[in-house]
């Protein structure tokens, strides 16, 4: 039987080691390298000739979603399984958009993650079928790219012109796309825009 080699991408030691050591119980699977941070992901897949990597979404360096699109744009042949705490469908949406095989939330049992590991290895792709179900309901972000990137600097409670500083924009084009985005997520205000975009997924 020949091993999986697997790498597991999570920030929260706790849970990298517990997911370690439940995937590590598995006879044709073995954990050959951990990262705490999204920017470690390319490096070390590189270097310990990886199978499957497993992608937490929220980690420093790099999100798990733009990691998953620097392993398929660098490493193609490995395969790339998403698993979240956030069963957002907008995470989905984007997940699969990025090259992900699989996504999955990290109450799914030990066994069920195992599997999605030997299936996208077989060349399927494993969803969570309760978040596909919301994600095709949802449909995709109204949002653009530029309109995202405004709302997440805005999430911090930062002014028109420190965000125009930031993004290099200036205060007025600022000001069209915060109530563009607001407008298209029905929000009250910026405060309750974030929200709305953060529950989808979609920042």
């Amino acid at each position: 039987m020949s091993m999986i080699r697997l790498l597991l991408a999570e920030d929260q030691s706790m849970v990298r080691e517990a997911l370690a050591a439940l995937l590590g119980l598995e006879p044709d699977i073995e954990v050959v390298a951990q990262v705490a941070r999204g920017d470690e992901v390319l490096a070390a897949a590189r270097e310990h000739a990886v199978d499957v990597v497993l992608l937490d979404i929220e980690m420093p360096g790099l999100t798990g979603i733009e990691a998953a699109g620097l392993l398929r744009s660098e490493l193609p042949a490995v395969k790339v399984v998403v698993v979240t705490t956030f069963g957002r469908p907008g995470y989905l949406r984007r997940a699969m958009e990025s090259g992900a095989d699989a996504f999955l939330v990290k109450d799914a049992p030990a066994s069920q993650l195992a599997d999605a590991v030997r299936k996208v290895l077989a060349g399927e792709r494993v969803i969570d079928p309760t978040l596909a179900a919301a994600a095709l309901a949802d449909g995709a972000s109204p949002l653009t790219e530029r309109e995202r990137d405004v709302l997440r600097a805005a999430a911090d409670g930062s002014t028109n012109v420190e965000i125009a500083t930031a993004l290099h924009l200036s205060q007025g084009t600022v000001r069209n796309y915060l109530s563009t985005a607001i407008q298209k997520l029905a929000a009250r205000n910026r405060a309750e825009a974030v929200r709305i975009a953060r529950e989808k997924g979609w920042l």
